[in-house]
């Protein structure tokens, strides 16, 4: 066999390895990165309610997010500090998520979630959001990139 034969054969080897680990390690939604990016989105939504600060975990530095009124915000730079005054929301729920790869670096997470707050009359009210967020992995680390975020109508049950 010729140096450009083993060449060829080499690289075609190479190539469906990588093809394939790829599939097993990026597969649709049940794969194992695609739910522990759910996992991560359920626990940034439940941060409205209280729940685990996650923000700066899984934001990257340069993230960029458009609130549903259309302003621009950055990553924060920590979590709030403890106040007992907050005002939390209640029953925040990840109601839907779905995971799509478009390469292997490169993801987005289609998704809604909901919750309930206190006006200032002491009535709730329940908020739905639709949003999709941007995730792209660098040095092996997913993080968001950007999010989209859109309040809609809550769906009646």
């Amino acid at each position: 066999m010729s140096r450009c034969a083993i060449r060829v054969l080499v690289v075609v080897l190479a190539s469906l390895c990588v093809e394939s680990a790829f599939a097993e390690d990026l597969s649709a939604t049940d794969g194992p990165v695609a739910q522990w990016m759910i996992v991560k989105e359920r626990a940034w939504a439940n941060m409205a309610c209280g729940g685990e600060w996650v923000a700066t975990e899984i934001l990257a530095d340069d993230f960029q997010g458009t609130s549903p009124k259309g302003a621009r915000y950055g990553k924060p730079a920590s979590a709030p500090a403890y106040d007992p005054k907050t005002p939390w929301s209640t029953d925040c729920r990840l109601d839907s998520a779905e995971v799509r790869f478009f390469s292997a670096d490169v993801a987005v997470v289609y998704g809604s979630e909901s919750k309930t707050v206190t006006l200032p009359d002491a009535k709730h009210e329940r908020r739905c959001l639709a949003w999709s967020d941007m995730w792209l992995r660098r040095n092996g680390k997913w993080q968001i990139i950007a999010v989209q975020d859109n309040r809609i109508d809550c769906p009646t049950k």
